[in-house]
């Protein structure tokens, strides 16, 4: 009986399509279907972008001669930024014919708002807009799927620390669904969350630009040169962390991210930090929370046999051959 009601599932594929379709719900007012080809061409953008991302090219040369990743990557740049206008040409047309009384106050709404200040000082254009879209999609679907795939795996594999986030999860919540009340009393699954995030961050680096002449320990580095911020070597540096850096312990951050890092927080920063962090953060770390939650209230699970450990970096970290897990319903 017991087996038959056991239930294996590819979650991260899974996964993508919840996100997707929160992300479209909740910030531009659709559904995953209808933004189901801007999905597509954004994750095509992405793949294209991750595969190129150390491709050194001779300046003027694309301008003679392109390759095969640029001119699928003009394409799809251009499909994006048409069905992100038609978008906003909808939440205009409605608002002329008077159906709603404003653009809406999701995500897109705000920006369709900006769009048409009569202050010049704050309004957008479109390219602004158009930009501003395909970073949150990318921000709201892309880290929150990676971030989920990992997490379920890391208790696939420490049951222990699934019962007991399964215990705060229906102390606080018993079986009615999450409210945003109860999230904030999650403190074991925020400590989950956490040391997923550090084992396995959905970004593996950032790229930035030196301002001003700086001193980095005894490397001197000149203005207006790139430099790579490797995340996982900083969330892998045993003089932080500890000589048990490369396990999974979430009672590391039982006191705050500031404890765990010796108040150093610029070591610990799977969305970026400071003024350039991830815009999507709190709302990736609120539907966590609510999708774990849920899913702890329901099941108990474990690693399927036939899983294959091996993350890549396709724009995000994710497994290469998916993340099957066994699903047992508790009731």
């Amino acid at each position: 009986m017991e087996e038959s009601r056991r239930k294996e599932i590819e979650v991260f594929g899974e996964f993508k399509v919840l996100t997707s379709e929160v992300i479209s719900r909740t910030a531009f007012g659709s559904s995953f279907v209808e933004g189901r080809n801007i999905f597509q061409m954004l994750t095509g953008l992405s793949l294209l972008t991750s595969r190129n991302a150390f491709t050194i090219r001779l300046p003027g040369l694309s301008k003679l001669w392109k390759t095969v990743d640029e001119v699928e990557a003009e394409k799809l740049e251009k499909g994006i930024r048409n069905s992100i206008v038609q978008m906003i040409k909808r939440r205009e047309k409605k608002v002329m014919a008077g159906e709603v009384d404003g653009f809406g106050d999701d995500f897109l709404g705000q920006l369709v708002k900006a769009l048409h200040y009569v202050d010049k000082s704050k309004k957008i254009t479109v390219d602004n807009l158009v930009d501003e879209c395909k970073t949150f999609y990318v921000a709201g679907q892309e880290t929150a799927n990676s971030l989920m795939a990992w997490m379920l795996f890391l208790l696939a594999i420490y049951p222990e620390w699934q019962e007991e986030a399964r215990m705060e999860v229906l102390n606080v919540f018993g079986n009615k669904d999450p409210d945003f009340d109860g999230l904030g009393k999650l403190k074991k699954i925020s400590m989950i969350i956490n040391e997923t995030l550090r084992l396995y961050p959905p970004l593996v680096g950032l790229n930035r630009k030196v301002g001003k002449k700086q001193r980095l320990g005894r490397l001197v580095l000149p203005a207006d040169i790139q430099i790579f911020v490797p995340i996982p070597k900083l969330h892998s540096d045993p003089e932080i962390w500890g000589a048990d850096v490369h396990q999974f312990k979430p009672e590391r951050f039982s006191e705050g991210v500031a404890k765990a890092t010796n108040n150093n927080a610029v070591v610990f920063i799977p969305f970026g930090f400071g003024r350039r962090s991830c815009v999507g953060m709190s709302f990736v770390m609120t539907e966590a929370k609510v999708a774990l939650s849920m899913i702890l209230q329901r099941f108990t699970f474990e690693l399927s046999p036939a899983y294959i450990h091996c993350p890549v970096y396709n724009f995000m970290n994710r497994p290469q051959h998916g993340l099957q897990i066994i699903f047992h319903p508790l009731q």
